[in-house]
């Protein structure tokens, strides 16, 4: 859409040699980062739940199998992340009914791959980490549609190849590398639609809409930032011409066919909307506005920049504020050098579907803008603008946008680096702990190995969240390790031969029964809600 104003005639030949050499680097580097330790990290929460659901069982199964004053090898849990005999998608796709903020086409095609390749860790995960690969092409296609520029088309991609944030979303067994390919795939081809004004263009669009909706809900996020851009697109380019009430009706009826197709899963939502929103209440709650404005500069700073940030340390928010003026000045060099219909695309397709999300939660208040992985369809618009920025200024001001950029890349490659030894992230929430967890628990049971078992006690937990996490701990617990999982309505009894038992984020009623079982909790790591459940002396 961008004329040739800006083209890259001006950089000499040896300094764009070196240039592409390096954002070719990058490239690659980023490519391996979404493949190297991708079975260290945790396997949080949200990752079993995805096992869960594509391997056909659903929660409330697992729930009353497992939760019934009964004891279990650690290990035992992981059959409910593989294949559950018997099983067909169609059992998948009703598991996910009973959940419908999640559209069945990742999960399915999950379950497909874990029959394919296992349900390991590493199997898990590279499907995620493939997907995203895909999202490289599309991003070099959609700058280049944006700002007719090779070097701001490539430095876009080495900027979303080597992107922290990113690589943890390729690297995580969930839906969000499939919706930055949705993202980015729909803005390409809506680009393409508005210009070419060809109906199988838009046939196309329309297409991309249906996938982004039946990977992720907040696909909407994005197509009501199209929207917003057509609009305006009609209102100041091309209003008084006719190929502008054209555009904006192809647009609508392509998002009408895009709706249509997704029409059965929306009428599974309509079914289960109660459901889905009692699911769904803990982004209503909130945080304080502390907590969300340093949610908000982590998840915008993490594109670039993304050392550890569970710490409260002040220096490393402080580290992120350059990466947050680089994104203001971006922002502001694009709406001041580019045509309306670009800079309108850019601005659109970064604040309109984060004020979506930021507006309810400072009327209604909640955290639903604090969440990283909300704000993806955001991200590709800032990257744009920060690739369009060193784009123009490598060609003016070469010294000094070299060193800017060789930051960039530095402060990606360091982050990408320290995440890829790491066993657990931010990004990891509920289960931030588990790695800690788990080792804690497995040096008991290697050295009560000769003498007895590790008895860990758990039960549901009170917002009925422990279920995934003790899936998750599965996967790193020794094979001596035995869960002691309790219902609603504990028999306690069975702790009597037990002295000093590990309790991992008991209930209320759980803390309740054991204390009149005479025990005592005593913390081992509080953080994570890990105790010794000792009789009281």
């Amino acid at each position: 859409m961008e004329s040739t104003t800006h083209q890259d005639t001006s950089v000499n030949t040896k300094n764009s040699r070196w240039l592409i050499s390096l954002l070719a680097i990058g490239i690659l580097l980023g490519i391996g980062f979404r493949f190297f330790e991708i079975d260290r990290k945790v396997y949080w929460h949200d990752e079993a739940y995805t096992s869960i659901r594509a391997a056909g069982f659903t929660s409330e199964e697992i729930h009353y199998e497992l939760f019934q004053n009964r004891i279990f090898p650690a290990p035992e849990l992981q059959k409910y992340q593989r294949i559950k005999p018997g099983s067909t998608a169609a059992d998948t796709i009703r598991s996910l009914a009973l959940d419908p903020k999640h559209p069945p086409l990742y999960f399915l095609m999950a379950r497909v791959w874990m029959q394919q390749f296992g349900s390991s860790l590493t199997a898990s995960r590279s499907l995620p980490a493939l997907l995203s690969l895909l999202s490289l092409p599309l991003m070099y296609a959609l700058a280049q549609e944006l700002f007719a520029s090779n070097l701001a088309a490539l430095l876009a991609t080495a900027l979303l190849a080597l992107s922290p944030i990113d690589i943890l979303l390729a690297q995580t067994a969930r839906q969000y590398s499939l919706l930055t390919v949705a993202v980015i795939g729909s803005s390409w081809l809506l680009l393409r639609a508005v210009r070419l004004r060809a109906w199988q263009n838009w046939a196309c669009y329309s297409l991309a809409v249906a996938i982004g909706f039946y990977t992720h809900p907040f696909f909407g996020l994005t197509l009501i930032g199209h929207g917003v851009f057509i609009i305006s697109y009609w209102l100041f380019v091309n209003k008084r011409e006719l190929r502008g009430n054209l555009t904006t009706s192809k647009f609508f009826l392509a998002i009408t066919a895009g709706l249509v197709l997704y029409s059965p899963w929306i009428y599974v939502m309509a079914t289960n909307l109660d459901r889905a929103s009692a699911r769904a209440a803990w982004t209503r709650v909130s945080p304080g506005w502390l907590y969300i404005l340093r949610m908000w500069l982590l998840s915008f700073t993490a594109l670039f920049f993304d050392i550890e940030s569970s710490s409260k340390n002040i220096w490393i928010y402080l580290l992120r504020l350059p990466f947050l003026l680089l994104i203001a000045v971006a922002i502001y060099q694009i709406c001041r050098r580019t045509s309306i219909s670009t800079w309108v695309f850019i601005v659109t397709s970064i604040f309109v579907p984060f004020l979506l999300l930021a507006l309810p939660d400072l009327i209604l208040g909640g955290q639903r803008s604090a969440v990283s992985r909300y704000l993806i369809s955001c991200f590709p618009g800032v990257q744009l603008a920060v690739a369009y920025l060193l784009a123009c200024y490598l060609k003016t001001q070469q010294r000094f946008w070299q060193v800017i950029l060789a930051l960039v890349f530095t402060a990606s490659i360091a982050s990408c680096t320290v995440s890829a030894f790491s066993d657990t992230w931010w990004s990891k929430d509920l289960s931030y702990f588990n790695a800690e967890v788990a080792k804690i628990i497995n040096k008991e049971a290697i050295a009560n190995r000769s003498i007895k078992d590790t008895i860990v006690i758990s039960d549901r937990g009170n917002d009925f969240t422990n279920m995934g996490d003790l899936l998750s701990l599965s996967y790193l617990l020794d094979k001596d390790v035995r869960l002691m999982l309790m219902s609603q309505s504990p028999e306690i009894e069975m702790l009597n031969k037990y002295s000093a038992p590990l309790v991992f984020r008991p209930s209320e009623k759980l803390i309740s029964a054991l204390k009149q079982n005479q025990r005592r909790l005593e913390p081992i790591l509080e953080s994570a809600r890990l105790f010794r459940a000792r009789r009281a002396s």
